[in-house]
C-alpha cells in the first residue's frame, strides 16, 4: 500500500511509516482502531437494522424514530464504513461517519438520553474513529501535527532542537 509523506514523496509499507515518524506499531494500532470501529457499526447498528432484526426497529422507535426508516439508515450507515474501510476513501468515510454520529449524538440528547452512556457514546466512537485513521495516515497527521509545528519539526530527522546536549 502506497500513501503520501508529509512531504509529498510516495512512500509504502512499514517503511512510509518509519519516514512518516510513526513506527510500524503505532500504524497498527490505528489499523486495530480502525477495524474495532468498522466491526463495531458493522455487527451492532448496521446488521440489525439490514436483517430487519426487532431490537433496531424499536430502539429507532424508541428515539423517535418511525421504524419503516431502518433499513435506509441501516444503508446509509454501511455506505459510511464502507467509504470509512477503504484507504482511499478513508478521510471522506471518516467525514461522513462524523456527520451520523452527530445525528446520532443529537438524537439521544432530544431524548434526553443518559449523558455519558448513550449521548456522548456517538462523540467516544468518533475518538477511536479519527485516531484510528490519524495513526495510519501520514498525510493526516501532516494536516493535523500533534504538539503544533515546533513538535514537528523536532521530531524532524537531523534535528537537534529540544535534545540535550550536555
Amino acid at each position: 500500500m502506497q500513501t503520501l509523506s508529509p512531504q509529498g514523496y510516495r512512500q509504502s509499507g512499514t517503511q512510509g511509516a518509519a519516514r512518516s515518524g510513526m513506527g510500524p506499531k503505532l500504524v497498527m494500532t490505528g489499523w486495530a482502531m480502525s477495524g474495532l470501529v468498522i466491526l463495531f457499526l458493522l455487527a451492532a447498528s448496521v446488521a440489525p437494522k439490514l436483517f430487519g432484526a426487532a431490537v433496531a426497529t424499536e430502539t429507532l422507535r424508541s428515539l423517535g424514530w418511525d421504524p419503516r426508516h431502518t433499513l435506509l439508515i441501516g444503508l446509509i450507515e454501511l455506505a459510511c464504513v464502507i467509504l470509512y474501510a477503504i484507504p482511499r476513501t478513508s478521510v471522506l468515510g471518516a467525514i461522513v461517519t462524523t456527520g451520523l454520529l452527530g445525528g446520532a449524538i443529537a438524537t439521544q440528547f432530544r431524548v434526553d438520553s443518559p449523558l455519558f452512556s448513550h449521548t456522548l457514546f456517538g462523540l467516544y466512537l468518533g475518538f477511536l474513529l479519527w485516531g484510528g485513521l490519524w495513526l495510519r495516515s501520514p498525510a493526516l497527521r501532516a494536516i493535523f501535527p500533534v504538539g503544533g509545528p515546533a513538535r514537528a519539526s523536532m521530531d524532524a530527522p537531523g534535528s537537534n532542537e529540544g535534545r540535550d546536549h550536555g
